[in-house]
Formats: structure tokens, C-alpha cells, sequence
């Protein structure tokens, strides 16, 4: 095995938090950390391709929240760095819901089923709480779920794609309602470079620090009294102080990496109670534009028997006018079944339901691209989504440390799981909890040599003090060490 210095800090991944978390322990003196990347680059879930001759984001596309009276952090960094993005109106699409028979629903019809959905969701939430409390008192409404094309369409967008729960969400409450598609040439990920360029040495537009280590696949962490040590798929292990473990909640679940000793009984039950969304954009390239190309046709909905099947369509041509590039977005069950079957059946489906909205007559599609998020050993997933009835309790325990190993990512974030910035102000949360207790650790150090300095002292001084009262006190030295040791649940609270 090769070895290396020991550091005060490993990080495990450098996506958002991995990134925002090696920030803020830079910027408050750990200089001697080392950062852990499983593949050639940084970015994790974001990141882009050159297709069809522009820039596609195949993982995170859009900042979401943007507009209130609190500032998005990710939204400030973007404009910093005089990101290229466009704002994406959602409100028209579904009044562009298309038939099998390539009719578009009228849009009283549509209005009427997207308000029955919405009602549907929020009766099943008040049952569910209901359920959840034990209040068998009240009498549970009960609702038909969706069934009809439309409805289904409508059910798919409200729960799959717009949003994953039906209750406030946080990050438009705090931060406003807007979003933005990400659509510069530099990728979503020119933030993280921005970010790294900040404290890791770089040259034009390259990291080149060492204390960055691509292609390095983390698959065990042993810990003990004194620190922890990370063993890489190569045969290579590092050594550190402590760890900040910011890989995704899929890639925990999938047991990838092996922990010795194991987890905690608490700690990797709460682990698999977090559910996994796979989100899986598919790009189609055309020889010319069939499509209506206006803002108000941005966005379009396929309305089938089958659930989430090709539903949700997006043209390019706002952020790339002339590209001829449609987007059709799937989820969870679809994304999987797409994952697993070749391109050319992908292509083949798609073009049938083409066909269906706008005809028999246009053109076969160039070129294809199907990320594949779910297979993908180093991120088995896109985002994590918390259960809408959950134990506060399940959050606290993913969130929370074992010993010296810490976790970061989206899937920490209590307010913004499951959004960029969620990730990047975990990372932030997570660096401070670190810095926190590296510095309790200082003090007990400190504590200790001054406990057991002052008996020798005392012993030279006088003769007096008893050999039992002497070894007394050096035993008090590792008290508060042992204590640490044992483990914590608590965690700091973010500070934003």
C-alpha cells in the first residue's frame, strides 16, 4: 500500500459541499487538507457535455429560488461570475398539454384538472398527517387518484418534476419562486472552479494543486482513537484527523464504501429511509426546428395512459436559438428502465411520441444523449427526497456525525435537500461543525498536558502528594478524549 502524510482533513468528493466545505477550512487555516475526487473532475451531480455544438447540463440545470427578499447564495455566486442563464416560466406549460392524437387540451380543461390534482395532493397530505398522529376521530376524505391521460400527465409534473412535496417548500418561501436555466458554455460547474480557485493553486482554468486527487475511488474508512484512515480502490490510503464524507445519499445506501468499524445501528438505518429521485434529462438534436418556438411553447406536456412516460418537453431555443434541441426529461421507474436499455430504443421511443404530438412527418432526430445517473457507481442517484410524513428524528441522524467522520451533501440539508444550494450551504455547515470540535480537541489537548504538568510540579516542589493522588490526575487526562471518542449525535446548527 502507499501512504501519505497525514492530513487534519480528508474530503470525500468535490461536488458543491464537497467544494463549499475545503472553502471554509482554507479560509479559517487548514491548509494541510487533502480532497478525494472518485472521477476526472469536480462538480458530482453537476456537470456538463458539448452536444449538438453547445453546452447541456446533464445533472443540476437550474438555480431555483431566486426573486424574494433573502439572496440565494447560489444565485449571488452565478452573478459574480457573470453566469450566462435564462428565466424558466413553467406557469405555460400546462396549457401546452398535447393529446396521443396531437391536439392540445383546452385550457379550461387543463386548468380544472391541475386544480383537482392539487387538491387530491393536499387531501392525501392531511390524511397521511392524520394517519400519522393517530387521529382516527376525524373522518379521512377519500380521493380518486388520477386516471385519465391528462390527469395522469398533471399528477406526474406536480409530484415528479415541479416539485416533491406539496407543502411550503423552503427554498421558494426564502429565496423567491424564480428560476434560471443554467445556459453558458463554461457549465454550471465554472462556479466550483471559482470557488477552488479561491484556495487551491490554478492555471488557466486548471487546478493544479495537489491537495486536489482525481480519479482516487474511496472504498473503506477505518477510524480509531487516534484519527482515520481512507483506503482507496488503487491500494492507496490517507490519513487524517478527521473526514468530511460528501457523497450522495445513493452512494451511501449502495454500500460502495465500507466503514471499519460499521456504522452505528442508528446511524445506517436512517440512511436507507431516505428515499433516492433519479432525474434523468434526455437531449434529442434535430436537422431543423418542427416545433412552436416562442418563450409561451418553452416548455410541453405529453399526456399518455402510462405515468411519466416521455412527459415533460423543453425546447432550447431560448438559451440556444438555432440549436434544434428538444429535452425531455423522466424520472424514478422510467429513468431506470431508460438506463438500462440501448440509445437506439430510447431514440425510437421518443420519436414515436414526437409523432404522436406533432405528426408523421418530422424528421428522425440527429443525436441523442441519455445520462445515466442511476448506474453510475460514484453518484447511484440524482437527488435525495425526504419523505413527506418523516420523523424529524431520520434527518438528524443522516445529518449527524460518528465519531470523526462527518457527512455533508444536499441530502444534510434540512431546509434545501435536494438543490445546489442546499449542498453548498451544507458544505459550510459541516467545515464550521469540524472547526468546531478540531477545536474543542485543541482545548482537551491542551487541558490534558496542563493536568499533567501540575503534578510533577507539585512533586518536585514538595514530597507530600501521595503516589496514588499523582496517578490520579494522570488519569484524568484521557477522560475527556474517551469521552469524544465514544461518539456524538448532536451537530451544530447551520449558520447562514
Amino acid at each position: 500500500m502507499d501512504s501519505h502524510s497525514p492530513s487534519s482533513v480528508i474530503i470525500v468528493g468535490a461536488g458543491v459541499s464537497g467544494i463549499s466545505a475545503a472553502k471554509v477550512l482554507a479560509e479559517n487555516g487548514i491548509h494541510d487538507l487533502l480532497i478525494l475526487e472518485a472521477s476526472d473532475r469536480i462538480g458530482g451531480r453537476i456537470r456538463k457535455e458539448t452536444f449538438g455544438g453547445v453546452s447541456v447540463e446533464l445533472g443540476a440545470g437550474w438555480i431555483a429560488g431566486v426573486g424574494g427578499k433573502e439572496s440565494n447564495p447560489v444565485w449571488e455566486l452565478a452573478a459574480k461570475s457573470g453566469l450566462r442563464t435564462f428565466f424558466s416560466d413553467y406557469s405555460n406549460a400546462r396549457y401546452n398539454i398535447y393529446d396521443r392524437s396531437g391536439k392540445i387540451f383546452p385550457s379550461g380543461i387543463a386548468t380544472d384538472s391541475y386544480q383537482k390534482a392539487v387538491d387530491s395532493a393536499i387531501q392525501n397530505l392531511r390524511n397521511q398527517e392524520a394517519e400519522s398522529v393517530g387521529d382516527h376521530s376525524s373522518t379521512s376524505k377519500v380521493t380518486e387518484p388520477p386516471s385519465t391521460p391528462i390527469e395522469l400527465a398533471i399528477d406526474f409534473i406536480l409530484h415528479d418534476f415541479e416539485m416533491a412535496e406539496v407543502e411550503p417548500i423552503s427554498t421558494f418561501t426564502e429565496f423567491g419562486e424564480r428560476e434560471y436555466l443554467v445556459a453558458d458554455a463554461r457549465g454550471y460547474e465554472y462556479l466550483l472552479y471559482k470557488m477552488a480557485e479561491e484556495f487551491l493553486h490554478t492555471s488557466e482554468g486548471r487546478i493544479l494543486d495537489n491537495r486536489l486527487k482525481l480519479n482516487q475511488v474511496v472504498r473503506g474508512i477505518q477510524q480509531s482513537r487516534s484519527g482515520v484512515r481512507v483506503v482507496t480502490e488503487d491500494g492507496r490510503f490517507y490519513e487524517a484527523n478527521y473526514v468530511v464524507l460528501s457523497v450522495s445519499i445513493g452512494v451511501l445506501q449502495s454500500d460502495f464504501i465500507s466503514f471499519n468499524p460499521p456504522l452505528p445501528r442508528w446511524k445506517s438505518e436512517a440512511i436507507t429511509k431516505c428515499e433516492v429521485m433519479v432525474y434523468t434529462k434526455i437531449f434529442l438534436q434535430f436537422p431543423y426546428k418542427f416545433w412552436p418556438g416562442c418563450p409561451e411553447k418553452e416548455f410541453f406536456i405529453y399526456a399518455h395512459d402510462r405515468r411519466g412516460y416521455y412527459t415533460f418537453w423543453q425546447h432550447m431555443e431560448s438559451a440556444y436559438p438555432g440549436s434544434n434541441i428538444l429535452v425531455v426529461t423522466l424520472t424514478n421507474g422510467e429513468s431506470k428502465r431508460v438506463e438500462a436499455q440501448p440509445d437506439t430504443d430510447t431514440l425510437r421511443e421518443a420519436m414515436v411520441v414526437l409523432r404522436d404530438m406533432f405528426g408523421p412527418d418530422i424528421p428522425d432526430a440527429i443525436d441523442i444523449l441519455v445520462p445515466r445517473w442511476w448506474n453510475n457507481r460514484f453518484q447511484r442517484g440524482s437527488y435525495s427526497n425526504y419523505p413527506i410524513i418523516s420523523d424529524p428524528q431520520v434527518f438528524y441522524d443522516i445529518k449527524a456525525p460518528v465519531g470523526r467522520i462527518f457527512f455533508t451533501g444536499e441530502h444534510t440539508s434540512e431546509r434545501f435537500n435536494g438543490y445546489v444550494h442546499g449542498a453548498y450551504l451544507a458544505g459550510i455547515d459541516t467545515s464550521r461543525a469540524v472547526l468546531e470540535e478540531m477545536r474543542k480537541e485543541k482545548e482537551t489537548e491542551d487541558g490534558s498536558q496542563t493536568q499533567l504538568q501540575e503534578p510533577l510540579l507539585a512533586l518536585t516542589e514538595s514530597l507530600t502528594m501521595s503516589q496514588s493522588d499523582t496517578v490520579s490526575n494522570l488519569h484524568k487526562c484521557d477522560i475527556p478524549t474517551q469521552l469524544y471518542l465514544g461518539g456524538k449525535r448532536g451537530i451544530t446548527e447551520a449558520i447562514l
